[in-house]
């Protein structure tokens, strides 16, 4: 069974966001990665100095086929470097794994899907 990460941010630590409600969302598709045969988790993280410690510790979870990382993290500019240093930790720490992008909270099993 191919194993794919999502990485996010923890929408609780995102100021203005619902938090709740994109947490929801988030856990949805999650779950839709069992209903295509995908085994994957999710790892969400905070904007802050804990970020790294996660993210490599999730990496480091197992072998993985694909690392999804969030739109969150990647799309808004004021976190530019903050998604150059996620896609170096992924580089480094699961350097056999595909890179993928989301276009929401919605649709990372698609996304995944097209590395699989």
């Amino acid at each position: 069974m191919p194993s794919v990460l999502v990485l996010g941010f923890d929408p609780h630590a995102v100021p203005g966001m619902d938090g709740d409600a994109m947490r929801a969302v988030l856990d949805q598709e999650l779950a839709r990665f069992g209903d295509h045969a995908i085994d994957a988790s999710m790892t969400l993280i905070a904007p802050d100095a804990s970020a790294e410690s996660t993210v490599i510790a999730a990496l480091g979870e197992r072998d993985w086929d694909v690392v999804v990382i969030g739109g969150g993290i990647r799309k808004p500019e004021p976190a530019l470097m903050f998604f150059e240093h996620v896609v170096n930790l992924v580089r480094q720490h699961a350097p056999g794994a595909a890179f993928a992008f989301n276009t929401s909270g919605g649709d990372s099993v698609e996304a995944a899907k097209r590395w699989l």
